[in-house]
This record gives C-alpha cells, sequence and structure tokens, in this order.
C-alpha cells in the first residue's frame, strides 16, 4: 500500500528547538521483545512519541491454561564513540524506566564491548574501565576526557592499543557498545498483564528543508531523506514559498521507531494507538517566529486531537516496516 502524507499542522509558535549537527542519526528503537511466543497477545499498545519522550503502553494476554515465564527484553542499537554522535548515555538510553502493572520494576542491565567479533567486555572491566560510558567520557574546553583511560599504566594502555580497543595517539575507545536491559517476567493463565516504559529518543536532524527541495535537480539524493517524511504537495508548496525569504530557516529533525519488535509476539497487535506530540521549546533570541509541521508516512487516517496532538488507531496490526516522526520548523529569523 502506498504511504499517505499526514499529520501537516501549521500554528505560529513563541518557540524553537535546539539542531543536531550535519548529518547526526536518530538512534532507531522498538519496544520489549522476547523469545517468539504464540500463547502471549499483544492485546493492546499505546505509543506516544514527541520529541524529549517516548512511552508506550502494553496489555499482554495470556490464553493459554499455564503461567508463562520468560525472560523480556529492551535491546539497544550497538553504538560506538563518535565526536559528532550523541553522548553515550543518550545513545545507551540511560533514562529507560520500567513499570508493570503501574509499579515500577527492577531490571537488569546487560553490556557488551566488542571490536569485530572480539568480546573484549572482560578486558576493559579488568582495567577498570567502564565500557558503556567509554571510559566515563565528558567533554570539556580542551576536548574530550576518558578518564577511566588516562588512568591505565604502561602495559595495560599497550595491550588495548595491540587490540585496536583504543587509539594510538588519543586513547579514543573503538569498541562497540552492545546493551540491553532485561528482566524475569511471568504472564499468569488467562490473564493479562500491563507493562509500560518510556525512555528519551535521540533525533536525526539535517541543516535545512531547502538542501532536499532547492537542490533536488543538481543533486538528486538530496532528496531521499526528506522524502522519508511524507510530506505531501501542499505542504511543500508552502516551504518552498517560505524560502524565498532570506531571513527563514527550516531545519527538520525525525524521530524514528522500531515497530516490527511487536512481531516477536503472537500477531498481530489487536488494538494499536499512535500518538504524536509537537515539539514544544523555548523560543531562541534569533528568531522571531516559527512555525512547526509534523509529518510522517501511514497508511490510514490520523486525527488531530487538539492543537497539539495527533493520534492514528488500527485494529488487527501486523507491523511490516518501522516508523519516522518528522518535526519540520519554520524560523523566520530576526534581520541584523
Amino acid at each position: 500500500m502506498r504511504p499517505l502524507p499526514v499529520l501537516i499542522l501549521v500554528a505560529s509558535l513563541a518557540n524553537s528547538t535546539t539542531h543536531a549537527d550535519d548529518g547526526a542519526a536518530s538512534i532507531a528503537i522498538g519496544g520489549i521483545v522476547m523469545t517468539r511466543e504464540p500463547r502471549i497477545t499483544m492485546a493492546k499498545e499505546v505509543l506516544s512519541i514527541s520529541e524529549s519522550k517516548v512511552l508506550v503502553d502494553y496489555d499482554f494476554r495470556n490464553d493459554s491454561d499455564s503461567n508463562i515465564t520468560t525472560e523480556v527484553a529492551f535491546p539497544i542499537p550497538s553504538y560506538s564513540f563518535n565526536y559528532s554522535a550523541a553522548p553515550p548515555q543518550l545513545a545507551g538510553f540511560d533514562d529507560f524506566k520500567l513499570w508493570i502493572d503501574g509499579k515500577t520494576v527492577e531490571f537488569t542491565t546487560q553490556v557488551r564491548a566488542v571490536i569485530g567479533k572480539r568480546d573484549v567486555t572482560d578486558l576493559l572491566k579488568g582495567s577498570h574501565i567502564d565500557a558503556a560510558s567509554f571510559g566515563h567520557y565528558r567533554d570539556s574546553k580542551s576536548g574530550p576526557v576518558f578518564p577511566d583511560i588516562e588512568r591505565l599504566g604502561k602495559l595495560d594502555r599497550t595491550h588495548l592499543i595491540a587490540l585496536n580497543a583504543i587509539d594510538k595517539l588519543g586513547g579514543v575507545p573503538r569498541w562497540n557498545v552492545e546493551k540491553k536491559y532485561y528482566w524475569q517476567q511471568t504472564f499468569p493463565a488467562h490473564s493479562v498483564v500491563h507493562v509500560s516504559h518510556e525512555y528519551t529518543p535521540v533525533l536525526g536532524s539535517t541543516n535545512s528543508v531547502s538542501y532536499g527541495l532547492l537542490q533536488a535537480k543538481e543533486d538528486p539524493d538530496s532528496t531521499k531523506e526528506l522524502a522519508t517524511l511524507c510530506i505531501d504537495s501542499g505542504l511543500r508548496s508552502k516551504l518552498l514559498d517560505y524560502l524565498k525569504d532570506q531571513n527563514t530557516i527550516i531545519p527538520f529533525s525525525y524521530i524514528d521507531f522500531i515497530l516490527t519488535t511487536a512481531n516477536t509476539w503472537k500477531t498481530p497487535i489487536e488494538d494499536f494507538t499512535l500518538i504524536v506530540e509537537r515539539p514544544h521549546e523555548p523560543q531562541a533570541k534569533v528568531v522571531s517566529s516559527q512555525q512547526t509541521f509534523v509529518s510522517f508516512c501511514w497508511d490510514g487516517p490520523v486525527t488531530r486531537v487538539d492543537a497539539d496532538h495527533f493520534t492514528t488507531h488500527v485494529n488487527n496490526l501486523v507491523p511490516t516496516k518501522e516508523l519516522r516522526i518528522g518535526f519540520i520548523e519554520v524560523e523566520h529569523l530576526k534581520p541584523n
């Protein structure tokens, strides 16, 4: 089915957002997963997405005659150290929270450090290096600092350099982090368990919509990223009109969510709801006014709840593709 352009919102705002550097990529992440278990149905999922928070509410139903206890996991996409990438606490979704039937639940965190196909987790741990934070990395005026690595003795440093775990010159980490949160969950027979989890998303962004609209003829590849937001012809025309004003810029960002993780449970999702919230950020001093558009690809109708919230509802959903929510900001700059 052809993706439909949806959720086009125009409204004056007294706000502005902070934008990532060129080429910054969002980190696509989805819901909780488990080993394929055909006896447990995802009876309901409510997915709420905003720039600052992703909240997912589930109702899982066990239709069998037996209690089912299994490991449930929230896997994090592999990440590595990069000066322009999200800091490790964001890349690792360190603020992940979990509730079962309304009560906060403790979970276990598994972190593995990998170089190519080699697992160096124990090696780093033996050298008192925290793998997930890249040696407790922090940024400073003089540049990046890796306290755990800077404390290494000569032999340990030489060994890690030989393994390509750290850079020879600056001691920069070169391992990939593979991380997941997991817990044991019991689903009682003929009962429903309510599960909620929440985290701060990592946004992808580019400098401006103008790259994808005005340079399409000279550089056809420039339209690819913008096309993933399913901007319709009406909104496209509006954006082109705005770009005629040299004091207007139109940056955009997006959030990726992996819907297909739901297929690790018994399909379909019997009752699925998506809620999208428009961004709200303090106004930048250089911006006199701003308009925000929200756009994404969806095969079906989307309902406007109020000025800042939109929703869509589907019965018996079997996800076959992932979701990208785009936030397009028309910023009218103050004249110099």
